[in-house]
């Protein structure tokens, strides 16, 4: 067989090229909507975008240093994630919060909740029980301030789901810790308090597991009651 003529084979070459660079614009543009996304969901997360919110794919795209495209792709994300509602021909707004929302997060959590705390008071060992303990010490610190208490909630209840060992719960329960984590955050700005979990680290230290679920159940249904109390104020 006669080879190819030379320019048969640049024509090859240079569509590789074309294609090796249409590649790379798509993986770029994937990890542009990918940093918009992980920046709007942190701002979402610490309350800095407030429910009921409207926002501007202009201005956002501004304070995230980038274009309009990313930041549709990254809200329509945010959208599916139930963070965002859309408004028709305007744009988007954060979805305002329900006590209705509310008592269906909390009811849920405590599914997942009740089930990590019963597991890990029934397994856990000495070395997993001293690192419950270790975060959940970070809570009551006198220097410590609302921002590192705030993490230290959820670094205590993702734990105890890791530990646990299911890994549905831990990533059901991941995703809910973030709606939890605004709620906090919002929640800390206007009533005083904190409810730590010292009731249910007793239980598990002790290995009773019914004492842990019950534990857990009061502390989830006292934190659904402050948040009842402020949102519907």
């Amino acid at each position: 067989m006669a080879p190819e003529p030379s320019h048969s084979l640049l024509r090859k070459q240079n569509g590789g090229v074309r294609l090796k660079i249409a590649t790379r614009s798509k993986t770029n543009k994937l990890g542009e909507v990918e940093r918009v996304y992980r920046i709007l969901h942190e701002w979402l997360k610490t309350a800095k975008l407030s429910p009921g919110e409207f926002l501007s794919e202009l201005d956002l795209a501004e304070r995230c240093g980038t274009s309009r495209t990313p930041v549709r792709e990254a809200c329509t994300r945010l959208l599916q994630d139930k963070w965002l509602s859309r408004i028709p021909r305007k744009g988007f707004m954060v979805t305002p919060i329900s006590v209705r929302d509310i008592v269906d997060m909390y009811e849920y959590r405590k599914l997942l909740e009740c089930f990590s705390a019963e597991k890990v008071a029934r397994i856990a060992t000495a070395e997993q029980i001293q690192e419950l303990h270790a975060v959940g010490s970070l809570e009551s610190g006198a220097t410590v301030s609302l921002a590192d208490i705030l993490l230290a909630n959820v670094a205590f209840h993702r734990r105890l789901s890791e530990i646990a060992g299911n890994q549905r719960v831990s990533s059901q329960l991941s995703l809910m810790l973030d709606y939890v984590a605004r709620l906090d955050t919002l929640c800390t700005q206007t009533v005083p308090g904190w409810i730590g979990h010292t009731d249910i680290l007793r239980a598990i230290e002790s290995h009773q597991p019914a004492e842990a679920r019950q534990a857990m159940q009061v502390h989830i249904d006292d934190s659904r009651e402050k948040m009842i109390r402020l949102f519907s104020a």
